[in-house]
Parts: structure tokens; C-alpha cells; sequence
């Protein structure tokens, strides 16, 4: 994986995918009887399907920054939903936003958007949202020749007995004693938490995975992403793709997202684009 430039437009999100139904989060899906097929669908452009993204798009989400190529965890996840209505690759047209102008109320250029938006009860009332088709998990990161370089399990990582650290009241540190139970080295807030793994005071640090991969690229000399932890978090309602307020394809596109969830298909993206090819593997 190449070397992340910059941090993410948004650090939130990162991995167990639970499953969600279209009631949940999806605007206007509830009570639409709309037959998704590319023949019926009420696109921007009829006949093809525009999906958004940003301006540029990272990695892991977009490799090179090139989603027509279907590279990377977002680019893949789009191109499954297109094939699950029905379009084939040739028929999906990519546009870019801001992160926030997409998120704005008004009218939309794209069908839907995918750029790690979290699903929020606030955002909701200006735009619809899919279902989840990404939740952020915990995740460890390192340097290179620490104690924990290596380590696949849970039962390894407790056997290295290492020093992890969390910034004070977060899901880190619920993560660090409950999960991987551990004891944990609290600090007022990640930054001087990072500081403490540079000078070798911890040895890991405990963020959400897109977090991680931002730390472990830019900030900590030779770092790593040791591993990552499934998602907990009863009230993580997860990333959704952002479709304009009542969409008439928002019962569709959560469909599809449920569907390639169901199917195994949004598993095996997951286990391709942000744990294997990332570096960032499962710790169980």
C-alpha cells in the first residue's frame, strides 16, 4: 500500500459490517415500491448511474485516486451496488464534491455519493442515506521492531503483555480493557498519545482504523497498523452512501447495499481492500 499524503477528508467511521435495515437510515426508503432496474430508476442522467466521490479521494478508499478502476474499499463497494441494480461498469459515470458541499442541502448532481459519511440523525434531515455499508473498527497501531510487530490474535497480543495507549472516555479505551483486556496508558487526547509512541513510552496506540491509517503513514516514523478489532459499538450506526433529500432510488440503493451484504460480497471487498492489501488484518 502506497503511503497515505494526507489525512482523509473524514477521519470518523473504520470494520465490522452488522446488518441494517432500509427503515433504519434510509430517508425516504420506507413505503417506495420503485422496481430498481437501470430501465425504471429515476437517475440524473437516465440510463447511467453517477456516483460521487471526493476531490481527491484517498487510499484505501480510491487507489490513485482512479474510482473508474474499481481500486480500493469505496471504489469496489460502488461498483458492487451499480452491478447489484443492474449497470454494468460502463454505464456508471464519476463526478467529484467537496465533502461538505455534497452533504449540503439542495439538489445533486450524482445519484449517490461515497466518501465515509457517517450516518447522523442531524445529516438526515437534509439528506438520505443507505444503509451502512461500513462501520469503523479499532484498531492498533505500531512501529516497526516494536514487541507487538506480528502478532495475529488477541491471545498473542496479551501473551506480549505490551503497554497500549487511548485517549481518556473513548471507544479506545473501552476497546483496550474489555476487548483486548488490557490495562491502558490514558492520555488527555490522541495527539499526546501519539507523542508517548514516538519517544517509546507505549507500545501501540488504539484509534479507529481510518485514523490509523493516517498515523501509521504520516505521523509515526516506520509505523504500522499492528491489527484491527470487529466493531462493538452497539450505537455505531456505520457509513451510508448519501443520496439528495427523498430520493427516488434511496429504497433502491439500500437494497442493493443490503444485498451485497448478504451475499458475502461486501465481506470479501472488506477483507481485500482494508485488511489485507492495507496492512491492516483481524485480531480475534
Amino acid at each position: 500500500m502506497k503511503k497515505l499524503l494526507k489525512l482523509t477528508p473524514f477521519i470518523l467511521a473504520a470494520l465490522v459490517l452488522s446488518a441494517c435495515s432500509s427503515s433504519d437510515e434510509g430517508g425516504s426508503a420506507s413505503g417506495d415500491t420503485t422496481t430498481c432496474s437501470p430501465d425504471s430508476l429515476q437517475t440524473v442522467e437516465a440510463g447511467v448511474l453517477t456516483i460521487a466521490t471526493g476531490e481527491p479521494a484517498y487510499e484505501p478508499w480510491v487507489l490513485n485516486d482512479a474510482p473508474e478502476s474499481g481500486e480500493g474499499f469505496e471504489a469496489a463497494v460502488a461498483y458492487a451496488v451499480a452491478a447489484q441494480l443492474g449497470y454494468d461498469q460502463a454505464a456508471v459515470k464519476w463526478v467529484r464534491t467537496t465533502f461538505d458541499g455534497a452533504i449540503a442541502p439542495g439538489p445533486k448532481n450524482f445519484d449517490f455519493n461515497i466518501q465515509q459519511y457517517s450516518i447522523t440523525e442531524e445529516r438526515a434531515k437534509v439528506v438520505d442515506f443507505s444503509s451502512a455499508y461500513y462501520k469503523s473498527n479499532q484498531s492498533i497501531v505500531s512501529f516497526k521492531g516494536s514487541k507487538i510487530e506480528g502478532v495475529t490474535s488477541i491471545a498473542d497480543l496479551q501473551a506480549k503483555n505490551p503497554k497500549l495507549g487511548a485517549a481518556v472516555a473513548s471507544t479506545s479505551l473501552d476497546a483496550i480493557e474489555n476487548q483486548l483486556g488490557l490495562k491502558a496508558q490514558v492520555f488527555n487526547d490522541n495527539a499526546a498519545a501519539v507523542a508517548a509512541l514516538k519517544n517509546g513510552q507505549i507500545d501501540g496506540l488504539v484509534v479507529d482504523l481510518p485514523t490509523a491509517f493516517y498515523l501509521s503513514a504520516v505521523e509515526v516514523p516506520k509505523g504500522i497498523i499492528v491489527g484491527q478489532l470487529e466493531n462493538s459499538a452497539a450505537n455505531d450506526a456505520g457509513a451510508g452512501l448519501l443520496l439528495a433529500k427523498d430520493s427516488p432510488i434511496t429504497s433502491c440503493v439500500t437494497q442493493a447495499v443490503d444485498a451485497i451484504r448478504d451475499n458475502g460480497t461486501l465481506a470479501a471487498i472488506t477483507e481485500k481492500w482494508l485488511a489485507a492489501s492495507a496492512g491492516a488484518p483481524f485480531l480475534k
